[in-house]
């Protein structure tokens, strides 16, 4: 048995109501990276210069080496940069959702008094501007102690959010480890908060953004203007406000960083799409801890369905539950199970996938024996009560267990012939079907060949199956 742990699936589509307040066709989520003062660097115990997310294209770490330039544009985020985004902002009464990395916040007592005043929300991003990729566990792991620690010590309240950004494999479940964060972020996989499981416990994902993000400036294929940033935010917004007119709002994330975005030529792109946001109703302008707050109260995690999902299932529930969906044909579920199942699975149409894999790679022989496992229509079996119950209900909702004697004997007739000639029961999926309907369909497909309505058969048996399975799922 093998279990597939990357979610592929998310709402299938069909996405949750997320009610924001008033209303809202779309929440809009500013945030403000402040990494200033915490990116690699020898003064502060690094090995080499910071070579990410700068105005130096093709900038390369330093081993051993201060980096001047990279450092002094680092500088003008924190000396420049900072005050024009808060200047902004405060003046336009939008509220931010800071990812401070405890080191630079530490460094910058006037901008995080700032922060702090404005009534942003102060959430970890990490203990150092690293990449940690290569850490191990345990190294991780007390870098999220220590971020924590001192994120506490410098703002006086702990984190309640966290994002790293340049995150591990492991980053994601050692935030979850701690029990310490209403939502974590290290994300890029929906429009929408969702649910992620460990260790059998619950925990918030806010997903931020790649994309609508002012990192692109300093991207080999990115904005190198600011009419392009305005552009690629406003057409984010229109397309998710029209989803949300439409019935279906979303999240936009908005991903800033004081060096970049803090530059003349690029603030005022910023500025003209908040203006434009700000002229539309139903928009609310909300902190990620807003968000996760009131994802909390109006979607709280559901553990039954977490629960019976199928490929949480062990086996003999697993089989308990649709051993039976490939009529009397348990082999069907039992090599299913041991398929490479994860979350893409667990909905009717993801599990029928699953059970059809197994179905049409028996060979010929087994698949005529699960053809020959159905019952005929309105025959022997049914008169006496001895279908299966799913084979009953099926047949009653198309009226065959109240037959005319002139239909029933039609229906043995044609049953007699179409056994004799193919050497399995006529099999249709019925469900939605009339009985005329039924008929009209069997004296159509005794008249096949062989191999064409053999076919015909299996894929009957792979709807019946569909229809089965939505009816448990």
């Amino acid at each position: 048995m093998t279990r597939y742990p990357r979610d592929m699936a998310g709402y299938r589509g069909r996405p949750p109501h997320p009610s924001w307040p008033d209303d809202a066709r779309i929440a809009v989520q500013f945030v403000l990276n402040y990494e200033e003062g915490g990116e690699n660097c020898l003064l502060h115990g690094d090995g080499q210069s910071e070579a990410f997310l700068s105005e130096i294209v093709g900038a390369q770490a330093w081993p051993d080496k201060r980096h001047w330039n990279m450092e002094s544009i680092y500088e003008y985020g924190a000396r420049a940069g900072f005050w024009r985004v808060h200047d902004l902002f405060v003046g336009a009464n939008i509220p931010l959702t800071i990812y401070g990395v405890a080191t630079a916040l530490a460094r910058s007592p006037d901008q995080l008094a700032a922060m702090q005043q404005a009534g942003w929300e102060l959430a970890s991003h990490g203990y150092k501007w690293i990449e940690y990729k290569d850490f191990s566990k345990t190294e991780e792991e007390d870098h999220i102690k220590k971020a924590i620690a001192l994120h506490e010590q410098v703002t006086g309240s702990a984190p309640r959010g966290w994002y790293t950004g340049r995150c591990s494999m492991q980053t994601v479940d050692l935030a979850c480890a701690t029990g310490q964060f209403d939502y974590i972020s290290d994300s890029y996989a929906d429009d929408l908060p969702y649910w992620y499981v460990y260790q059998n416990k619950p925990h918030l994902i806010i997903p931020y953004t790649l994309d609508a993000n002012d990192m692109r400036f300093a991207a080999i294929q990115g904005f190198n203007a600011g009419d392009q940033f305005f552009s690629y935010l406003k057409d984010s917004f229109d397309a998710l406000y029209a989803e949300g007119e439409a019935g279906s709002p979303k999240m936009l994330s908005i991903g800033l960083h004081c060096r970049l975005i803090g530059r003349p030529g690029r603030i005022q792109a910023l500025r003209r799409f908040i203006e434009y946001a700000r002229a539309h109703e139903k928009v609310w302008f909300a902190r990620r801890i807003d968000i996760a707050k009131h994802w909390q109260a109006t979607h709280p995690f559901d553990a039954a369905a977490e629960a019976g999902r199928p490929s949480a299932m062990k086996k003999a529930d697993f089989l308990a539950n649709f051993g039976e969906i490939f009529e009397k044909s348990e082999w069907v579920a039992d090599g299913a199970f041991d398929l490479e199942l994860g979350r893409g699975h667990d909905s009717a149409e993801g599990l029928h996938n699953a059970l059809c894999r197994i179905f049409r790679s028996a060979g010929r022989d087994k698949q005529l024996a699960v053809l020959r496992a159905h019952p005929d229509l309105a025959g022997k079996l049914a008169l006496q009560g001895k279908l299966t119950q799913s084979s009953t209900q099926e047949q009653a909702s198309a009226g065959l267990d109240s037959l005319t004697p002139e239909e029933l004997a039609q229906f043995s007739q044609l049953n007699t012939s179409y056994m004799k000639k193919f050497g399995f029961p006529f099999i249709i999926a019925v469900k939605g079907m009339h009985k005329t309907d039924i008929l009209q369909a069997f004296q159509i497909r005794v008249e096949h060949d062989s191999d064409t309505e053999f076919a015909e058969a299996c894929r009957q048996v792979e709807k019946i199956a569909l229809l089965r399975l939505r009816d448990k799922l």
